[in-house]
């Protein structure tokens, strides 16, 4: 009893708390609110799918999720909506290109739809639950199920792909409707069903489903998101600005508003049977208690009393324990936030609140991008989804918050899932690490002085100082190590300053002075490699090291050596050789390749193409001149000319691969074609920008080129877990630039070094075309590859 009625006021409470976040208006700049000026009446598409939207035909009105949540954005961005209903997707579409149609509220983002909308961050997390016959109170984990286990699964193509993906073990049948899976269910063809959310609340009133229930969460939920028009951007930042000032709590509600599952009374025959049982047992009970004896019953109120007394004190210890499990957490000195999945926090400890400077209770229901601007909501799913999954590389990492100040602080922070009654949340433990970089920092520093002297020991050690940033630099000390370099004393270099610039050889002292003016001008540390002639008039190689530090009193002194590198540099003026006679023959040994594959390719094509025509033109002649003799002959015959045409398709394919006749038309749309073929095999969306009229490129260079193209889009299918690719032709200052972007996890390029092959192989192809190739990477954020070549020989 006590249940029902928390329930309501819970309700009510949530309604209050949406209704106060309500109040609070959406912060649009001044060149949004003179775009809404110009733009008073929106163009808003829906389609008409219950629970998200439906039309009440007796009141002419609209009602569902995606309805009420377009009449708040309306509402907050002081604009009048026109409704306009469709049946499907496409013809919301076709309406968005005939620009009938603004925006439109319940989509998810796909590859396609990238083209024609702008999507706005998600708003509404719609589950995929799994079904089953109520068998106990305990959830179902699908890697946990048998194999072979049959599941019915009604959804879109990506969620049966993830199912396919994610369970290989299962077997899993596809349902042309929600109601049709559970059915499955009822009916034991099936063990589980998978259905949305939005159809098991539809679904769940239903008293035919009554002995199902939701046993678990497949862990793939569909995002709605607002889409606006391609062209219009404005409006795009628009439905940003005031989906963000829609309180969380608002939001929660209207899910449990529209998406509440329901589960249906049991049948008229349950009921009465329900009744009968309860009548015969209040009868047994009535008799059992005329048959008691008044000092049984003594003693059972006794007991109940000494029970109501325990329960009593249980409940007080509970209580004190929450209590002082609150105020652990409301003291504590490490930061702690509940973050929800639209990444608003739901609750933050004082310590954290001290630690960013903001006010007590400020922190609650701000997003995250407040503290950390890089967090962008597909960054926090992207951690959400690993977290959840116990991916340790996203467990702990350090990064800056951004204070109330607009100071920067840096802290280190852990990550933590945690499932409190049937919401998710979230747990970020925050430390300030600001101490613990600054004695890491003066540690470095000493480790860096400390291996600064170890590692200039060998050769010839000296110090230059400068008192005044107007005087010339004088040497005030030169070791004995002179002797052995150079053949000089130390006191002979020392006099009338002859240094080490009297050493130098007559062709390198340019150089010398450069470098060394250069250091001297910006007081910073000091290198430089050349020839040297020593007192013997040998010719030597040293290289010289000076660190530059100044002082209280503000002389800056240089602390270096100079060391002997003859052997060296001869190895490596040998060893740069032979590389360039490697680079050479490997660059002819490529060239003959590809013609050698042209050739193949146009072989190929050819000689077997006229065969194969050849050879069908046969085949239909026979088909026409013997097959009505024999039934069995013209089905042999129909075989042979579908060998035939799968033959002519292997032909093509094999001389494509060896050389893609597309090259032909030139690099630009050779690079259109190579994006259309890996968007088609992936399904990930890739952008094409390259110029209309470009110059025409030398064959080696466009083959290569391609070929680097190739390479990168594999690196991307088989490691990046990208969302979207990048792909740009451009020309800068005489030199095409072909850039190649994701948005996928990224790597350490310093970490993979030449233990990668195809990054290897990609960097000496466009070495030996006489260009340059870049890779940005980091780990979370994606990968950028650019590749330079001149467009002249």
């Amino acid at each position: 009893m006590s249940r029902c009625l928390l329930l309501p006021l819970f309700a009510l409470w949530l309604s209050l708390s949406g209704l106060a976040g309500a109040a609070d208006g959406a912060a649009f700049s001044a060149q949004q609110q003179a775009w809404l000026a110009e733009h008073r009446q929106l163009q808003v598409g829906v389609i008409l799918q219950a629970p998200y939207a439906q039309l009440e035909r007796r009141q002419q009105r609209l009602s569902g999720a995606n309805a009420q949540l377009m009449e708040r954005l309306a509402q907050l961005m002081g604009v009048e909506l026109r409704w306009h209903y469709f049946s499907t997707q496409d013809d919301l579409q076709r309406a968005l290109r005939e620009k009938r149609v603004d925006l439109a509220p319940g989509l998810s983002q796909t590859p396609a739809g990238l083209r024609l909308w702008n999507f706005s961050d998600p708003y509404m997390r719609v589950a995929h639950l799994l079904l089953g016959r109520r068998e106990g109170t305990g959830s179902v984990d699908m890697d946990d199920l048998a194999h072979g286990t049959l599941v019915a699964a009604h959804g879109s193509a990506t969620v049966l792909d993830y199912l396919l993906t994610s369970y290989p073990h299962l077997r899993l049948e596809e349902s042309p409707t929600a109601s049709q899976a559970l059915h499955a269910v009822l009916g034991q063809q099936a063990r589980y069903a998978v259905v949305g959310e939005a159809q098991v609340s539809r679904l769940s009133r239903d008293p035919e489903f009554a002995e199902l229930a939701i046993v678990g969460d497949i862990g793939f939920p569909l995002l709605l998101r607002v889409g606006t028009r391609k062209d219009w951007p404005e409006l795009a930042e628009i439905v940003d600005v005031a989906l963000h000032a829609i309180p969380a709590r608002e939001l929660d509600l209207l899910h449990q508003r529209w998406l509440q599952i329901a589960y249906p009374m049991p049948s008229a025959a349950q009921d009465l049977l329900r009744n009968l049982c309860l009548l015969f047992g209040v009868l047994l009970l009535v008799s059992g208690m005329l048959l008691v004896s008044l000092r049984r019953q003594r003693d059972e109120l006794q007991n109940g009393l000494l029970a109501a007394r325990q329960e009593i004190e249980a409940r007080e210890v509970s209580r004190d324990a929450l209590r002082l499990s609150q105020f652990s957490l409301d003291n504590s000195t490490l930061g702690i936030l509940w973050v929800n999945w639209d990444s608003h926090i739901g609750y933050a400890n004082r310590a954290v609140e001290q630690m960013l400077g903001y006010a007590q209770g400020a922190l609650v229901d701000r997003p995250l991008i407040d503290l950390e601007p890089r967090l962008h909501m597909d960054r926090w799913l992207e951690l959400w989804r690993n977290v959840r999954q116990e991916d340790e590389r996203e467990m702990q990492f350090e990064t800056e918050c951004l204070r109330a100040d607009g100071s920067l602080l840096p802290v280190d922070v852990s990550l933590s899932f945690m499932r409190y009654r049937k919401t998710e949340y979230l747990v970020v433990f925050v430390t300030d690490v600001t101490e613990r970089r600054r004695a890491l920092a003066a540690l470095q520093e000493s480790q860096a002085r400390l291996q600064g002297i170890a590692a200039n020991v060998p050769g010839m050690v000296f110090r230059l100082e400068r008192e005044t940033p107007a005087e010339l630099p004088k040497f005030a000390f030169i070791s004995e190590g002179s002797e052995s370099l150079a053949g000089y004393s130390p006191a002979t270099l020392l006099s009338g300053q002859r240094g080490i610039f009297s050493l130098v050889h007559e062709a390198d002292q340019a150089d010398y002075l450069i470098s060394r003016d250069r250091a001297l001008a910006h007081d910073r540390d000091w290198q430089w490699q050349g020839r040297i002639l020593t007192r013997g008039g040998e010719l030597r190689w040293a290289d010289i090291k000076a660190t530059a530090r100044k002082l209280d009193s503000g002389t800056v002194v240089w602390d270096g050596i100079v060391w002997d590198i003859s052997e060296n540099k001869r190895n490596e003026l040998a060893l740069v050789e032979s590389r360039l006679q490697l680079r050479e023959l490997a660059a002819h040994l490529e060239s003959v390749r590809e013609e050698e594959k042209a050739h193949i390719a146009r072989e190929v094509h050819d000689e077997l193409g006229q065969v194969l025509t050849v050879l069908k033109l046969e085949t239909s002649m026979c088909e026409l001149s013997y097959a009505y003799l024999d039934p069995g002959l013209q089905g042999r015959l129909g075989n042979m000319k579908k060998l035939i045409a799968q033959l002519f398709q292997l032909v093509r394919d094999v001389a494509t691969a060896l050389r893609p006749p597309i090259l032909d038309a030139g690099i630009a749309s050779a690079i259109e074609w190579q994006a259309r073929r890996f968007e088609a095999r992936t399904q990930i969306p890739c952008l094409v920008d390259v110029p209309e009229n470009l110059p025409p490129l030398p064959d080696a260079k466009a083959i290569g080129l391609f070929r680097v193209l190739q390479e990168a889009l594999t690196n991307v299918m088989r490691h990046a877990r990208a969302h979207t690719v990048e792909l740009r032709l451009a020309l800068e200052d005489g030199m095409l630039c072909l850039s190649i972007s994701d948005d996928g996890q990224g790597f350490d390029p310093a970490a993979v070094g030449t233990s990668s092959f195809g990054l290897v192989g990609m960097r000496e192809r466009v070495m030996i075309l006489g260009g340059s190739l870049e890779i940005e990477s980091r780990a979370g954020v994606g990968t950028l590859l650019c590749v330079k070549l001149a467009l002249d020989e």
